[in-house]
């Protein structure tokens, strides 16, 4: 399981060292196809829907609707309100994802439903 989004304000020590803060990752400007990306997010296969909202970690004082939330595309993981990050504080992703996202041209790839249930599995032990 990789997770996109793997900074110490978002996930759990359990979860395994994270890259760091996010805002370590904040860039100057948005990607140039920043919309496709965001919508890649948004299309995420849903392992774990969290009712409620997310306050963001960056102080804009913004709430995002099931932010808790975590969603995956078979490789990836990813929480509800990755989207947001990326969309208004631009958020730079891994390298490795955003070369798969492209590879696929911006669309989810088909659900697997064996590769969810493991993820699922796998982030069920570490809550």
């Amino acid at each position: 399981m990789k997770i996109v989004d793997h900074f110490y304000e978002l996930w759990a020590p359990s979860f395994g060292e994270p890259r760091g803060s996010v805002r370590d990752f904040l860039m100057d400007s948005a990607y140039v196809d920043e919309r496709e990306i965001v919508g890649y997010l948004l299309a995420g296969h849903d392992l774990f829907s969290v009712m409620g909202s997310s306050e963001d970690v960056l102080g804009s004082g913004e709430t995002i609707m099931g932010g808790d939330s975590i969603y995956s595309d078979g490789q990836w993981v990813w929480r509800g309100d990755l989207w947001f990050y990326v969309r208004t504080h631009h958020v730079a992703l891994p390298d490795e994802f955003l070369d798969r996202i492209r590879g696929f041209d911006y669309l989810m790839p088909p659900e697997n439903l064996s590769s969810l249930m493991e993820i699922a599995k796998d982030i069920r032990v570490r809550l």
